[in-house]
């Protein structure tokens, strides 16, 4: 046992200010001649090697921390920690550290200077002080022996001494023996002077003492010493209450005789640090840490007893589920269960591990389920006390049992919903069952305990359970309460279950994520807790605006969406209304959520209470939240009022080029996209759509191109063939022109290429002209910019002429391609208005009769071979067509290039 307590940690500071650990072992104070002083030994539990060897000195400040950390520094930057695995040993080696250095071991940082001229003279060698003659043991010396025990205590050294005599020379009976003979003569002033030494004696704080004291055969004479305290004027009489009131209930026959009598020990000495002795100050307190060391030790025998114990843990967990166990007994076999679970406290982890693994193999929790099954109310509540034990220690273990149990077993017998129901029917008016229920709950749904487990479908598979199989049961009251408008029942004790399950619920909002918002939206949660707004207990008021705010708070649309669409801050603006202008904390609570909402720029909700509450909140004036509210929701406002018409052009742009071709809603990411903040969207939106359309443009562009450069080549391989005339009824001519650009008609059939203009090569057909187009020319048609946008007249073409049969029939027997171009040239005068302004997206149409249109058909022919230099027709009927090609396949452009006809070449020209 004084292994376990000198365990410790050696730590030392590095450089980066970083605590090493430099191992693992036992430490002693021993002198060592090599360092001439009393010093610190750390030996290793490995291999036993030194670890540490310091020596104590007189000027060195050493600080104990947390009862089981001692700090110090042996040079510059060189500091050292020993963390204890027990108090007791920190405790010990304190004392050894202040004994050295001469101090008060019931402080936490040594002083620098020792103020004792006694302890000067003695150095820092304890074993130098001279030892303390003790008085003989006779009643007409008890004032003598009880001045000198007092005057001790302030030394370290000379209490040290002094137990050292006492254990030495079996002081202690000798005292008893002295207390026999005082009680029978009734001595009152020797017993009181009896009382002062054995207050001192337990105030040297030795073990070894307290070993002799309480010891079977005069512990109880110590009792009766205790019992005359000077300070009462009639003694207590403790020694009757522990023989005749306080009886040890065997609840399954113990054949330990070593287990019983540690027991009685145990609850003796706890009797006498709670009952008998007075409560210590704040300078006696540190004196009596060995008292408490020794019960803790007791404790961890008692438990490491027991539990090696099979035979007996096995009978006691067969008559605790044996139906034939009457009430009573399996009482006393549960509080005894409770009393080992709280003794289990004591041990370390380890220890405590395996404690709790071996309850569970003996089917604790299947205990606690029959036990929570009866109608004794003190059994459950010890029952509530042993599995709050289990959860805080292994809450996945619970969560494994409740798991499999649900497999065979019906929702209402499962462990955790009777814990819920025993909640719930808590009979304590102030709930105090309840409060450590919903702690036990929370510990169970907590997600940030099941990631430390080993099964990694933990969480996923046990929310999951819960939200199946138990939510309902933990919400019943909540519905049932708010069924109607107000709550239905509105007492302090319904008020405060509604409040620890709102608490709860809260708890699960903020850590899980769809499990609770599915439960919430699809069984319209917040309604129902809105509800309770209308409650005249406060606390339970604001537990309903916590709840509402934490979903706020999350900051998701699939919430606001929620609120919205149930209309859910009607109940909220009521309350806040009928609270008035109060400055409780009911109004402060709800405009914080405002606030919230406002600071975060939550659009869906501020749009929604700004249109809806409007009229009710603008005469709220005392604080800025509202206007600055509907101010956000203006400047919204005007942010896309001014966007609209950019909106609305780049929309037609994109419309008009075919960037969507289906109609269909917007994909989530789509809708994330066009829901940006406002100064992403009056940043970025215009670059990006002229982008699109400059990269669209060009990749048209450059496929016309590339058809014309393929159509011009296979008609230089052609032969010439005469014209056909065009038949028809229709005496007007139509042209259509459709761009998505910004190119105007003008520009469009007046280019450089055109014939007539200056510089423009040759007319095709002229004498000067060669028998075929030339294959380059300065300006490419590439320079045109049609749009893939079609119309249901224009077979998806981007230029189309149609000329009628009258038109064709003119004066000189022109074509119906020379009456198209004419028509052409004349209405690009009209379309252009002379300075060439852009058309764009219109249609220009005029109609010519009998001469006029004779008068153009050279100009049309000329414009017709400069920019196509070939004539497509979709129908046979229909010849000579001009129309841009569309763009399809290669075996689309084959067929239609078989009724193809070409211009001749050769054909003379008509004059103008």
């Amino acid at each position: 046992m004084a292994d376990t307590r000198r365990r410790v940690k050696l730590y030392m500071l590095n450089e980066d200010r970083q605590w090493d650990d430099r191992g693992t072992g036992h430490v002693s104070s021993a002198y060592v001649e090599r360092l001439r002083g009393m010093s610190l030994l750390v030996r290793s539990e490995t291999d036993g090697s030194i670890l540490l060897e310091s020596k104590i000195q007189q000027d060195t400040a050493y600080q104990k921390q947390q009862e089981t950390l001692i700090v110090w520094s042996e040079a510059d930057n060189y500091d050292l920690a020993l963390s204890f695995q027990e108090k007791a040993g920190c405790d010990e080696i304190w004392e050894k550290i202040c004994t050295v250095q001469g101090k008060d071991p019931s402080v936490d940082i040594t002083q620098d200077v020792v103020e004792e001229s006694e302890d000067e003279r003695f150095d820092d060698m304890p074993d130098a002080a001279p030892p303390i003659e003790l008085p003989p043991c006779e009643s007409s010396r008890l004032e003598e022996i009880a001045e000198l025990f007092s005057s001790v205590l302030p030394s370290p050294i000379r209490r040290e001494k002094l137990a050292v005599a006492i254990e030495a020379e079996g002081y202690i009976r000798k005292l008893v023996d002295l207390f026999h003979m005082c009680e029978d003569l009734e001595n009152v002033d020797g017993l009181h002077h009896l009382y002062e030494i054995f207050k001192n004696i337990f105030l040297l704080n030795k073990n070894a003492l307290f070993e002799i004291m309480f010891s079977d055969d005069i512990i109880f004479d110590v009792i009766g010493i205790l019992e005359y305290d000077p300070t009462s004027p009639v003694p207590v009489k403790h020694r009757e209450y522990l023989r005749n009131t306080a009886k040890f209930k065997e609840v399954v026959p113990m054949t330990n005789s070593e287990l019983e009598t540690k027991i009685h020990q145990t609850y003796r000495v706890q009797y006498i640090q709670d009952v008998i002795l007075p409560t210590p100050s704040v300078f006696e307190e540190n004196l009596l840490s060995s008292l408490t060391s020794f019960i803790f030790f007791n404790k961890v025998e008692i438990v490491s007893m027991i539990q090696d114990d099979v035979k007996f843990l096995t009978t006691l967990f067969t008559q605790l589920t044996g139906e034939e166990t009457d009430d009573n007994h399996r009482r006393d076999l549960v509080l005894f269960l409770k009393e080992f679970c709280t003794f289990s406290q004591t041990l370390q982890q380890p220890n405590r591990e395996s404690f709790f693994k071996t309850l569970s193999n003996l089917g604790i929790l299947t205990s606690i389920e029959i036990i929570l099954g009866t109608d004794d109310e003190k059994m459950k509540n010890a029952a509530i006390d042993i599995f709050s034990f289990i959860v805080e220690f292994s809450p996945s273990m619970v969560r494994e049992f409740i798991l499999n149990e649900s497999i065979s077993v019906d929702d209402e017998d499962l462990l955790i919903n009777l814990v819920i129901e025993q909640m719930i029917n808590d009979s304590d008016p102030e709930l105090g069952g309840a409060v450590q229920l919903i702690g036990i709950l929370r510990l169970l749904l907590d997600p940030e305990n099941m990631l430390a487990t080993a099964s990694k479908t933990e969480k996923s598979e046990f929310l999951s359970f819960f939200y199946k199989h138990s939510m309902h049961v933990l919400t019943a009251p909540l519905f049932a309460n708010t069924a109607d408008n107000k709550p239905s029942r509105d007492d302090y004790q319904s008020a405060q279950l509604l409040g620890l399950i709102l608490e709860l619920l809260t708890f699960c909002v903020e850590h899980h994520t769809y499990h609770i918002k599915n439960y919430v939206i699809n069984k319209d949660v917040l309604r129902r807790v809105l509800v309770l707004l209308k409650s005249r207990h406060s606390f339970l008021v604001l537990c309903a605006l916590r709840f509402c705010r934490k979903i706020v708070g999350l900051k998701e649309d699939f919430y606001n969406r929620y609120i919205i669409n149930e209309n859910l801050f009607r109940p909220i603006v009521d309350a806040f209304l009928a609270n008035g202008d109060r400055y409780n904390l009911i109004n402060s609570a709800m405009i914080e959520l405002f606030e919230f909402i406002t600071s975060e720029d939550i659009k869906l909700l501020r749009t929604y209470i700004v249109e809806t509450f409007q009229k009710e909140l603008e005469g709220i004036k005392y604080v800025k939240t509202f206007e600055t509210l509907k101010l956000r929701y203006e400047q919204q406002r005007e942010k896309n009022r001014d966007k609209h018409p950019f909106e609305s052009h780049a929309a037609s742009i994109v419309r008009n080029n075919r960037f969507r071709r289906d109609a269909r809603a917007p994909d989530e990411d789509e809708e994330m996209w066009f829901s940006q903040d406002d100064e992403n969207e009056d940043n970025d939106s215009a670059p990006q759509v002229s982008e699109l359309l400059k990269s669209k443009m060009e990749s048209d562009l450059d496929h016309i191109h590339k058809l014309w450069e393929n159509k011009k080549a296979k008609e230089n391989q052609s032969e010439d063939s005469p014209p056909r005339l065009l038949t028809g009824t229709k005496s007007s001519i139509n042209i259509s022109i459709k761009t998505g650009s910004n190119s105007s008609l003008s520009s469009l059939l007046s280019m450089p290429d055109s014939p007539g203009s200056p510089g423009s090569p040759p007319i095709l057909g002229s004498p000067e002209s060669p028998s075929s187009p030339p294959s380059s020319s300065p300006h490419s048609p590439g320079r045109l910019a049609p749009t893939p946008h079609t119309s249901p007249n224009s077979n998806s073409n981007n230029l189309t002429v149609v000329a009628g049969s009258k038109a064709a029939s003119g004066a000189n027997n022109s074509t119906a391609a020379d009456a198209g171009a004419a028509a052409a040239a004349s209405n690009t005068e009209a379309a252009t208005g002379g300075n060439g302004s852009a058309v764009m997206g219109g249609t220009v149409s005029t109609t010519m009769t009998g001469g006029a249109a004779s008068r153009v058909a050279a100009t049309v022919d000329a414009v017709t071979s400069s920019v196509t230099n070939v004539v497509t027709t979709k129908t046979p009927g229909l010849k000579g067509l001009v129309d841009y090609p569309d763009e399809d396949s290669e075996e689309e452009e084959m067929e239609e290039e078989e009724d193809v006809i070409a211009p001749s070449p050769k054909r003379p020209r008509v004059g103008t």
